[in-house]
């Protein structure tokens, strides 16, 4: 007399529903790799958001068809001599001149308006210091990080040109304390 958990039918049931499963890992597995690339988070320039040695997905083609927007994370190639990208959040666009007093990041746009940024989401640390950029040239980027008196970013001077973002971050996979997405943040 056969089992019936080891009929025919049930093993074939079973290799295909096995099947369906490893083809389902391998096309999220192949989706990762072309459209995203890992990337772990290297000093404390982006807490409380981001830490030390957290492993986080860049998507690779969130900026195809749109620009960055003030608020985003990016990941980008660093501006000085560096083993590892930089990971900064997004605050002045092409055209516009960031000034940094009293605490507070004001956005002096092209339109001659000046807007007030709330950060209270995203920083725990007003920054300390005074700073004033140039006006922030076409397809360029002025970054801060989130741990504004611990971070080496645009307010040291430089920008992040367009062709030197290697994507946005986008989700947080290690440790599994931090799994989710990426506290990006609009300000529209």
């Amino acid at each position: 007399m056969e089992s019936n958990l080891f009929n025919s039918n049930n093993v074939k049931n079973l290799l295909l529903e096995f099947a369906g499963i490893l083809a389902l890992a391998i096309a999220i597995f192949l989706l990762v790799q072309t459209f995203a690339i890992k990337a772990i988070v290297d000093g404390s320039s982006m807490e409380p958001n981001l830490s030390h040695g957290q492993k986080i997905l860049v998507n690779k083609v969130a900026y195809l068809f749109s620009e960055p927007d003030r608020g985003d994370i990016i990941v980008f190639d660093p501006p000085v001599s560096s083993q590892n990208d930089y990971i900064k959040r997004v605050i002045g666009l092409p055209g516009e001149v960031v000034e940094i007093k009293d605490g507070i990041v004001y956005i002096h746009q092209t339109d001659g308006n000046i807007i007030p940024l709330d950060e209270s989401a995203y920083i725990s640390d007003k920054p300390t210091y005074t700073f004033t950029s140039e006006v922030i040239p076409q397809d360029h980027y002025f970054v801060l990080g989130d741990n504004r008196n611990n971070s080496g970013d645009s307010h040291f001077g430089w920008f992040v040109a367009r062709s030197s973002i290697a994507g946005k971050a986008w989700f947080s996979y290690s440790p599994l304390s931090d799994f989710g997405l990426v506290p990006n943040y609009s300000f529209e």
